[in-house]
């Protein structure tokens, strides 16, 4: 008999390995237990650890998947570097891709791995922060205004350019937009063999649609009869083909 004014636990209530694990009050639990109970706790710190460790490799693994590129269909260097942010532009990627690309730097074709440039290298982020700060203080100063003329949509064109590495000068331009559609920024060739495959010269320097959507310049007009978006972008597919607009000198 137990003594008067205590009670002893019925062997019924005993609580069960499952039952305590499952309490989200466990430390508070186990005291009035038996000493067996903190072996319960132990198991439950290992969860934790295990996520920790694939938290913490994630980064790595991010960073090491970034450092090529696989080549897919409609793919610029103009277009990679932007993409992935290489810092010198698509030079920089070219020659860092020379000997797979070739001679030609338009020569990219799907499925070619390219090396990016500076990924997962600590210093290289850093220069590329340093390089690119002047395009952030440009960015911030007024807008500049342009004449709604060919002078000032050559020079808007060239101050784009300029943010986007593409090479090319105004005399470059100038000569060949006049080559092609006299300052006209709506010509259209509807009789060449472009026209007869269904997609004809448009614009200023005289771009098929297909060149102007891989070729277009992020921040321009998707207007391939819009002055500055086709200058850029035919400046871009020049840069790419020719080495600048400025080594064309005929039909292109």
């Amino acid at each position: 008999m137990p003594a008067k004014g205590k009670h002893r636990r019925p062997k019924n209530l005993r609580l069960s390995r499952g039952f305590a694990l499952a309490s989200t009050g466990g430390a508070a639990l186990a005291l009035p237990l038996t000493a067996a109970a903190p072996a319960l706790a132990a198991p439950a710190a290992a969860p934790s650890i295990a996520v920790e460790k694939a938290v913490s490799a994630a980064p790595a693994a991010a960073a090491k998947s970034a450092a090529t590129y696989s080549v897919v269909k409609g793919d610029t260097l103009f277009g990679i570097a932007e993409k992935h942010s290489v810092s010198g532009g698509w030079k920089a990627l070219y020659e860092k891709n020379k000997k797979a690309i070739g001679d030609d730097p338009s020569l990219i074709r799907p499925g070619l791995k390219l090396s990016l440039p500076g990924k997962g290298d600590t210093a290289e982020r850093a220069s590329r922060s340093t390089a690119r700060a002047p395009m952030t203080t440009a960015a911030a100063a007024p807008a500049k205004a342009y004449t709604n003329n060919l002078d000032g949509w050559i020079r808007e064109s060239l101050d784009v350019m300029a943010q986007h590495g593409i090479p090319g000068t105004y005399e470059g331009i100038h000569r060949n937009i006049m080559r092609e559609s006299s300052g006209n920024p709506l010509a259209i060739n509807n009789w060449d063999s472009n026209a007869a495959a269904g997609t004809p010269s448009k614009g200023l320097l005289q771009v098929i649609d297909p060149t102007f959507r891989a070729y277009h310049v992020p921040g321009t007009s998707l207007d391939p009869y819009d002055p500055v978006a086709n200058i850029t972008a035919a400046c871009n597919y020049a840069a790419a083909r020719y080495g600048s607009i400025d080594n064309v000198f005929g039909p292109y």
